[in-house]
Parts: C-alpha cells; sequence; structure tokens
C-alpha cells in the first residue's frame, strides 16, 4: 500500500533522490536502477533539478511532491491519499492531478483520495463519497453527485448552486415552471419530486444562460478571463450562470435569459 501524508514525513538525512529511490531499492532492484527510476518520477512530477536537496532545503510544495513521488515509486496495488496537492498553485495541482490519473491507467492500482477541492474529487475519480459529520451521505459517479444532489448541502459542495423558488406542474420529467408571472417549459428532475405547488429547484451555472423569454436584473459580474460569471436577480430568487468570454451584460441591466434544466431539491438545508 502506498501512503501519501499532509505532514510529507520525508527522511530529513536523505535526498530527494533518494527519498524516491528507496521504496525501489526495497522492490529489489539496484542502486542504479532504482535512482535513475526515481530521478525519471522526480522529472514527471517537475522537480528534477531538486534531487541532490535534503528535506530542509525544500520548500513545502516541494516536499509534498517529493512525497508523492516516493508513494507513486512503490508501485502499490492500493493509495491512501490525503490531499495530496493541497499546498500546491492551480496549474501545479492540474499537473499532478494528470500525473496521478496516468499512473493509476498504467499500473491498474486503486486509490482513496482525501480532499475538500471538489473539482479536484470530481475531475479524478471514477466514484466520490460525500462526507457530513462522519457519515457518507451521497455516493456516486462524479456526474451523479454533481447534477443529481441528495440536498442542498451536498449541490453547494460539489459546486455553484443557486436555489430558486418556483411552481412547477410536472409531467414526465418536464415541467412548466412559474417565476412570478413570468413562464417556461424546462426539464426537471426527479419529476416525481416535483408535482404541483412552489418547489425549490437547484440551478447550476452551466444549466441557463443569457439571452431568452426569462426576465432577470444582473447584479454582479465577475470576469474570470475564459469566462464570466454572471448573478441574476430573478422573481424566484437570485440565479448564478457563466457564459464564456468577456462580459456582455452590465451591472444594473436588464436582460434576458433561458434555464435549461433545474433539479428539484428534497430539502432546503441539511439535517
Amino acid at each position: 500500500m502506498g501512503v501519501v501524508f499532509q505532514s510529507y514525513a520525508l527522511w530529513p538525512h536523505l535526498s530527494a533522490l533518494d527519498n524516491v529511490a528507496y521504496p525501489i531499492r526495497r522492490r529489489g532492484a539496484s542502486a542504479t536502477v532504482a535512482r535513475a527510476d526515481a530521478g525519471a518520477i522526480l522529472g514527471r512530477l517537475g522537480i528534477a533539478a531538486l534531487a541532490a536537496r535534503r528535506p530542509a532545503e525544500l520548500s513545502g510544495g516541494e516536499q509534498q511532491r517529493v512525497g508523492l513521488g516516493r508513494a507513486l515509486a512503490r508501485e502499490a496495488r492500493l493509495y491512501l491519499f490525503d490531499e495530496p496537492t493541497a499546498h500546491l498553485d492551480a496549474p501545479l495541482r492540474t499537473r499532478l492531478q494528470d500525473e496521478l490519473a496516468e499512473h493509476r491507467r498504467r499500473t491498474g492500482a486503486a486509490a482513496v483520495y482525501a480532499t475538500h477541492d471538489t473539482a479536484e474529487a470530481l475531475a479524478i475519480a471514477d466514484r466520490v463519497a460525500l462526507l457530513r459529520l462522519g457519515r457518507v451521505i451521497q455516493q456516486g459517479s462524479p456526474t451523479e453527485v454533481y447534477e443529481r444532489p441528495v440536498d442542498l448541502w451536498a449541490a453547494q459542495l460539489t459546486g455553484p448552486a443557486s436555489v430558486l423558488d418556483v411552481h412547477v406542474v410536472a409531467g414526465d420529467g418536464r415541467g412548466r415552471i412559474a417565476l412570478g408571472d413570468q413562464a417556461t417549459d424546462v426539464p426537471v428532475e426527479p419529476a416525481g419530486d416535483a408535482g404541483g405547488g412552489v418547489v425549490s429547484v437547484l440551478v447550476r451555472p452551466d444549466w441557463a444562460h443569457l439571452g431568452g423569454s426569462l426576465n432577470a436584473r444582473v447584479a454582479s459580474v465577475a470576469y474570470r478571463g475564459t469566462h464570466t460569471d454572471y448573478q441574476l436577480e430573478t422573481p424566484g430568487g437570485t440565479v448564478e450562470l457563466r457564459a464564456p468570454g468577456a462580459p456582455t451584460a452590465a451591472r444594473g441591466a436588464a436582460v434576458g435569459w433561458t434555464l435549461e434544466r433545474a433539479w428539484a431539491l428534497a430539502e432546503r438545508t441539511p439535517g
């Protein structure tokens, strides 16, 4: 079993290269082969130039990568990862996530990965389990936990989530939603929970877009480079949506928008 510790747990008297080479030597490889393989691992992790340094000469993020490299060198059948990329910047975190995913594909190893980073969990996991107060409250594929959360807490944990109070008339998984005096036809799931009366529905930013028959006022605009995040004030509440590129609507502007799908929440607040 391979373990990646939050505290790194590196041997202080060994260089980065020898820390990573140690489990390879334990498998019976010669010193030459072990050091060559360890160097290749450090290269994939972007720290080959630091191979001769001891842990005290490395930053926290560099030590974290050495610890990850040592675990990967173990060639274990099961890995336990405890937030292995928690202290790294975003580009490096993505690079290491890709390396972990490739290592698993190459070796067929299983992994249990604990993280508070929802995007990381959704990106690398085959199955995701959400823990609340020590209990598993939902588990499933990344798509399932993101698109079909069991409650509002699960929805907010797994990504941006708006909640609208709407009137829904269900029918074959498609309902007519009324927001104030406006109405639109939209798929509402699960259909059995969306039958009549006022219903709280979840809307993800990618389930809505600017332009359409519904009316709203722009409450805020945040340009993110690759996309722009908007908050719209609607008769049913505030909804967040995401549009590619630079802003096309200013704060305070009256806009039209379209709701493409919604998820009926079983409850508004976690138990």
